[in-house]
């Protein structure tokens, strides 16, 4: 069975975005970077919502110019080489868009869904292949949780007050408890927080 698993920064009063969307604020840091690397090497699929793939497609694809080397979309005048993977990976991945009012994607291997159909996604998590990696989103991430359909929850808590902002999961009724599986702690100050759903 594939699982589905969320990564978002989050500020550390529990903030996802900015008021208005941006993620300028996020404590850039490799050693964070190389471990999104290490786990995105067991996904092949991206979930995206509407913002969240407009904003990746409007960067990732240019991320590679050819160079050993590529730019930090939250601070885009630092480069390095574990971002390069990064890129080569999401450009490479399938990626799920759900939205109704996109009207087609261009970038390579995504496919649009007009609505999330839960049981359309019950039956991707039965498909062969690796795990399903969700990015933002907090709409889909929002209706996954609903519905318990998420498996795992990876936050990279950075060293910020927002003070507000967005928050990432927003109408959910349920209860869902976790269960706290890795703690790490980066140089940078940002923690990494790994919780999976306990059955």
């Amino acid at each position: 069975m594939r699982r589905i698993v969320t990564f978002n920064h989050v500020s550390a009063d529990g903030y996802f975005a900015a008021p208005d969307g941006n993620l300028n604020w996020v404590v850039s840091d490799d050693d964070v970077a190389a471990a999104g690397v290490q786990d995105m090497s067991e996904c092949d699929t991206i979930l995206f919502g509407r913002r969240t793939y407009e904003m990746f497609e409007a960067f990732w694809p240019h991320a590679l110019d050819g160079s050993d080397t590529a730019a930090d979309p939250h601070h885009p005048e630092r480069r390095s080489a574990t971002i390069r993977d990064i890129a080569v990976w999401i450009n490479e991945a399938r990626k799920i868009v759900f939205s109704r009012t996109l009207t087609d994607v261009r970038w390579h291997n995504a496919e649009l869904r007009p609505t999330l159909d839960v049981r359309a996604v019950e039956a991707m998590k039965r498909e062969p292949g690796k795990n399903m990696m969700l990015f933002g989103s907090g709409s889909i991430v929002s209706q996954l949780t609903q519905h318990g359909l998420i498996d795992e929850y990876q936050f990279v808590v950075s060293p910020t007050l927002l003070g507000s902002g967005r928050t990432l999961l927003d109408g959910v009724t349920r209860s869902t408890p976790l269960e706290l599986a890795e703690t790490r702690r980066f140089g940078s100050g940002s923690v990494m927080l790994r919780y999976t759903v306990e059955p």
